[in-house]
């Protein structure tokens, strides 16, 4: 696979994530699957905050598909923190019963795409010869 290819790969993921993020966090809080996107007691500002935010980075991602490795920096966030959040909302729903659905909604989803845009940026970050 070409150093190209590996970037468009990338690109791909960075569109997918950016999208997901912009328009699908708050509906799977709100609407399609609260008890694994969402938190007990349920906090209408609190729900706000986290789509404000996500969908923020969302947009960021989406910019950065036109030329993803110019925004290494951007990518790093995105997986370091996916990480960390996701790791704390491991520990708190493995503490809260009432939060066990977490374990198979948002948990694994962000730990899902810290993992595949590390390892596409990577791969993409690799030299031409490699």
């Amino acid at each position: 696979m070409t150093q190209q290819q590996r970037i468009r790969h990338l690109a791909i993921a960075l569109g997918i994530f950016g999208v997901f993020l912009v328009i699908g966090v708050y509906p799977l809080m709100n609407w399609l699957w609260p008890d694994g996107w969402a938190w007990e007691p349920r906090q209408t500002e609190y729900e706000q905050m986290i789509a404000g935010v996500y969908a923020t980075l969302g947009v960021f991602l989406l910019l950065a598909v036109r030329e993803p490795l110019a925004h290494r920096s951007l990518i790093q966030f995105t997986i370091w923190s996916s990480i960390v959040h996701a790791t704390i909302m491991a520990i708190q729903a493995g503490h809260d019963h009432a939060e066990r659905a977490n374990l198979i909604g948002d948990v694994p989803a962000l730990f899902a795409m810290a993992l595949v845009l590390w390892w596409l940026l990577r791969a993409a970050s690799r030299s031409p010869a490699e």
